[in-house]
């Protein structure tokens, strides 16, 4: 048994090769296009994967769009970006699991590099995401602007092995233009999420997911949340030990904080200012 590849692309002629390259190890691999213009798609077929495509609405729909019509030819799909490449022991343990069967999900960590180095202190690693699942089990549903697997915890483990991230394979522009579209996206999630009460048992007693999803949710209604991520990635978590790479990465993730927190505060004066809605 082996493992299919789902990669979600836009406009990736540049990224796209080097990662369909670490995945040559698998016999399929498809690509969820969003209506590049640029070479992807000829890359994509030239390179031996198929192509379906689907205009991009989120993250969640792509992914589950993949599984449900990709005409996926395995059981277990390994979810992935365009700037990601699969590292070749992480490609082993995938195969190992895939012909085991222990869980129905797994998240696995990304190494998240910057500067042309792993910024492993100040990227928080290892920071885990679902990505690998078996296909009549694993669905996803947006939270922010990401995505979250709908698999009950208890049926989701952790892979031993890491892919890389290339997040900035296109430059710090790029990398600002993307996180200025998601801190829209995160902080229409705080709003929508504003009159739901924390979670205080999930918060001490939950398990390592639900702790942290809590602690996303009650840190999203902290006034100083830009400077206090500054402090926990640059001194906390050690970021100042990756050089000028993590000192930068630091102030960017505390800038983008602020978007979102600058984004929050205006939706809310917009909604208090609004004039009331006559009957």
């Amino acid at each position: 048994m082996s493992v299919s590849i789902l990669i979600l692309t836009y406009n990736e002629q540049q990224d796209l090769p080097s990662c369909l390259s670490s995945v040559q190890w698998a016999d399929d691999i498809v690509v969820v296009d969003s209506g590049s213009t640029d070479d992807t798609v000829e890359i994509a077929t030239k390179m031996g994967a198929r192509v379906i495509q689907r205009p991009f609405d989120n993250f969640a729909a792509q992914r589950n769009f993949g599984i449900e019509h990709g005409n996926l030819k395995h059981d277990w799909v390994l979810h992935l970006d365009a700037d990601e490449h699969v590292r070749p022991e992480l490609a082993e343990e995938l195969i190992e699991i895939a012909n085991a069967n222990p869980k129905k999900a797994y998240r696995v960590a990304a190494r998240i590099y910057f500067r042309n180095q792993w910024i492993k202190r100040s990227s928080m690693y290892p920071c885990y995401q679902v990505r690998f699942g078996r296909k009549d089990h694993l669905r996803f549903q947006m939270a922010g602007h990401g995505q979250r697997e709908t698999a009950p915890t208890n049926e989701v483990g952790v892979l031993r092995n890491d892919f890389d991230h290339y997040s900035f394979s296109k430059g710090i522009a790029n990398w600002i233009e993307k996180h200025n579209r998601y801190s829209t996206d995160e902080a229409m999630h705080i709003i929508a999420d504003a009159n739901r009460p924390i979670g205080w048992r999930n918060l001490f007693l939950g398990g390592a997911v639900a702790r942290r999803r809590e602690l996303k949710r009650l840190a999203g209604r902290t006034p100083l949340k830009p400077l206090l991520r500054f402090i926990y990635i640059y001194f906390l978590k050690l970021g100042f030990l990756d050089g000028a790479a993590g000192y930068q990465y630091a102030k960017m993730m505390g800038m983008y904080e602020r978007m979102i927190a600058l984004k929050v505060h205006e939706s809310q004066q917009q909604t208090e200012t609004s004039p009331p809605t006559q009957s």
